[in-house]
């Protein structure tokens, strides 16, 4: 009771409960509301654009200004060997130009004669140039480049991860209802069973049925008995993994009872909720879900392509300062006073950076590839669930009406064996042949409806 108290409370406000025959319904609609609104997988997915958004300001970190400062003094015997104090103020740019600001107050006996400097200090100015590495393409360069294209990857994946979820919380709910509806079946047909077991005793008794009727009866209210016990065990399976989507927003798991049960109705609830989803569903498959993911896959890796690439080159770094004493007096600079410098590597073989370029363009390769087959396999699946879901419609109309056949001859077979003019072998055979083609009923439908949620799934519009 108390379980009950407490599902009736958290989902007073998402729940539409129908009252019948003292049952609570869940309805399907509202369900997924929960699960998108409290399931900790779902909330688990949305931090992927948190991660996305992380990424990105840790590469625009590459560019942010920097000030250092630099110490060391040496003293022995009471010999000032040397003092040395530098501080800079550096500011990064995209294109590999750097621009920095200078102080040094250097002194000492033994101070090394470049670093000696005016009583007043040095200042100098300047920019310092990564020509081959930052002018066309750098780390840093293609560290923001892909955290930007992750930013919006991230929104992709956080959707696939989310419809993921939802499918497998449409499916548990519809394999729910399935165990449901075969438990009403084979509970209506056990109390047919047991009356008719009594209605055959009180006839042997008034000799109008042979002692085998009775036996015949007694076994198949043992069967109905049997496959009402599995179909107990089956609800009771199906609601606890269903319960597994159900949370509270204080992240409490809630139970199913025995009182809360799904739509009766639910074939045509998801009919009028997904029909429009299925009208041109395979248009536009550039712009499915999985698609726009693996072409993020791919633009990253044509960016770690051309980091290779330029990786080719020679290391080439130029840097020029002007230098003064006065910088409040910054007419006075004495363009001759200055400091330049350059630096040039470049590997005689190069077989280090050849070879990684030859793997980045594998990885350009495979991208592509993997594109390529998934737009075709997603496009066949979509076409493919158009056609399931086209012709488990069908199936199922053409079972509902067999079953309805079936349910006539049932109840003509029923009153002509009370009328004597009927046998129980062919009573059984009906209700026999009348279970089966709802059993099959209830298939097609949960297929039905699961291939909708398929369909939702690949288009990530759940």
């Amino acid at each position: 009771m108390r379980k009950l108290i407490c599902i009736v409370i958290v989902l007073l406000t998402q729940v539409t409960y129908a009252f019948q025959q003292d049952s609570l319904s869940l309805d399907f609609e509202e369900y997924l509301a929960i699960v998108k609104k409290y399931h900790p997988l779902v909330k688990q997915a949305g931090l992927k654009v948190d991660e996305g958004d992380f990424k990105l300001l840790k590469a625009r970190g590459y560019f942010d200004p920097k000030i250092e400062a630099d110490f060391s003094e040496k003293d022995y015997k009471n010999t000032e060997y040397y003092n040395i104090f530098g501080a800079a103020f550096k500011i990064p740019t995209y294109y590999g130009l750097e621009f920095n600001a200078k102080f040094e107050d250097n002194s000492g006996e033994y101070l090394n004669p470049q670093n000696t400097v005016p009583d007043e200090g040095l200042y100098s100015a300047g920019v310092c140039l990564d020509i081959t590495n930052g002018l066309f393409m750098s780390e840093r360069m293609a560290a923001l480049k892909q955290a930007k294209i992750y930013q919006d990857q991230s929104q992709v994946k956080r959707d696939l991860m989310i419809a993921d979820i939802l499918y497998n919380a449409s499916s548990t709910y519809f394999e729910w209802y399935s165990a449901y509806q075969k438990l009403l079946l084979y509970r209506n047909f056990l109390n047919n069973a047991e009356f008719r077991l009594k209605s055959v005793k009180t006839q042997f008794r008034l000799g109008d049925k042979p002692a085998i009727d009775t036996l015949e009866a007694n076994i198949t209210l043992e069967n109905r008995e049997l496959q009402l016990e599995q179909a107990k065990l089956n609800y009771v399976k199906a609601s606890l993994k269903l319960s597994n989507y159900l949370w509270t927003a204080s992240n409490i798991p809630l139970e199913i009872t025995p009182e809360v049960v799904p739509n009766d109705d639910l074939f045509e609830r998801v009919t009028a909720m997904w029909i429009d989803n299925e009208i041109e569903a395979t248009e536009d498959i550039e712009q499915n879900p999985k698609i726009r993911f693996l072409e993020y896959n791919l633009d990253m890796s044509q960016i770690e392509r051309r980091l290779k690439s330029n990786k080719l080159l020679p290391d080439l770094d130029l840097s020029y300062n002007f230098l003064t004493n006065q910088p409040e007096e910054w007419r006075g600079i004495n363009t001759q006073d200055y400091k330049f410098g350059f630096s040039f590597k470049l590997p005689i073989f190069l077989r280090k950076e050849r070879g990684d370029l030859q793997l980045a363009k594998l990885e350009v390769e495979n991208s592509q590839y993997e594109l390529l087959n998934a737009s075709l396999e997603i496009q066949n699946k979509l076409k493919a669930l158009q056609n399931e879901i086209i012709s488990f419609r069908n199936q199922r109309f053409k079972l509902n009406g067999l079953v309805d056949d079936y349910g006539t001859l049932v109840d003509a077979e029923q009153r002509k064996f009370q009328l004597g003019d009927s046998s129980l072998f062919l009573v059984n055979n009906r209700e026999n042949s009348f279970i089966s083609a709802k059993l099959k009923e209830i298939e097609v439908i949960v297929k039905y409806l699961k291939s909708q949620a398929e369909l939702l799934k690949i288009k990530a519009i759940f």
